[in-house]
């Protein structure tokens, strides 16, 4: 029986901290003023993009704290740490702005049959200091965006408000050189779909990841194949592998090998599994093929 470590962060913590800090902050303060601008001016695109920057703010919030726990120690109870927080915190943050975006798809919808008149300017500006707050709070989150779900579902978040922010902008545009007061609920109609699109990969993924599903970067074929390769390995049974956050990956098997079996064949496959398969947390328990027969027969025997 054995176990092994690899451990591999493109982020350190406090650069972590503070993107979640800065982030927080600057969506807080633009959320508030967009707001008060957005029913002032009677527009359902500002207070949609509103409602889609809370579900930013609590997303980074969640998000924040996940990470926060993801770094703490093991404790004899939580003996995996609590690295499962990141994978709990994607999934809240992606149901969170599902209802968001059900509320703002029913209210565009509501508008169309009663569209109210808006002021184009106070649009323009508003969003447009949004999509330049939502870039500036994605940039940090950057590097990390491939490797960590909950990163990811940051950045994705911003990046998605930035989007929105611009395409509120536009319709301001729009709006002033047509008066067609239309199409504000159109673009409100539009930034739900667009979030509800980029949201729903994310929900089902963090959903797989906290139901012990085999996490979507690794083949397990690839691994049974690579483990059944291995020299002296003859057969393999109870291969499991999940993710232990949003980060690490787990693998769990039994292997039944030949008598002489080299003795470093268990940290040869741990090690090969983390540079081939990115699996850091390998627990492999080996059984001799003789061994393994010879222990069956014998309780066959006793049954009778």
């Amino acid at each position: 029986m054995s176990h092994h470590h690899h451990h591999a962060h493109s982020h350190t913590p406090g650069q972590v901290h503070r993107a979640f800090l800065v982030g927080i902050l600057l969506n807080t303060a633009f959320l508030l003023v967009e707001l008060v601008y957005g029913f002032r001016s009677h527009s359902l695109s500002l207070v949609a993009d509103a409602a889609h920057n809370f579900g930013d703010v609590l997303s980074l919030a969640l998000a924040w704290g996940a990470a926060w726990l993801a770094a703490r120690e093991a404790t004899t109870r939580r003996t995996y740490g609590f690295r499962r927080a990141g994978i709990l915190a994607a999934l809240i943050n992606a149901s969170v702005l599902l209802v968001l975006v059900g509320g703002i798809l029913w209210e565009s919808l509501r508008r169309f049959t009663a569209p109210s008149p808006t002021q184009g300017w106070t649009m323009i500006v508003v969003a447009g200091v949004g999509t330049l707050i939502n870039l500036g709070s994605a940039i940090p989150f950057m590097t990390g965006k491939h490797g960590d779900l909950n990163l990811r579902a940051a950045f994705l978040h911003l990046l998605a408000d930035a989007g929105v922010s611009l395409g509120v902008a536009l319709t301001g545009l729009a709006i002033l050189a047509t008066k067609w007061m239309w199409l504000d609920p159109a673009v409100s109609l539009l930034v739900g779909l667009v979030v509800l699109l980029g949201t729903w990969p994310l929900f089902r993924s963090a959903l797989d990841l906290s139901l012990d599903a085999v996490p979507g970067h690794i083949d397990l074929d690839a691994v049974r194949a690579h483990l059944l390769a291995a020299p002296g390995v003859h057969q393999l049974h109870h291969l499991h592998v999940w993710a232990l956050g949003t980060t690490s990956t787990a693998l769990s098997v039994h292997l039944v090998v030949d008598e002489g079996a080299d003795a470093c064949l268990v940290h040869d496959l741990a090690s090969t599994l983390h540079d081939h398969f990115d699996i850091d947390h390998a627990t492999i328990q080996v059984e001799a093929l003789g061994q393994a027969e010879a222990c069956r027969l014998t309780r066959a025997g006793s049954s009778h």
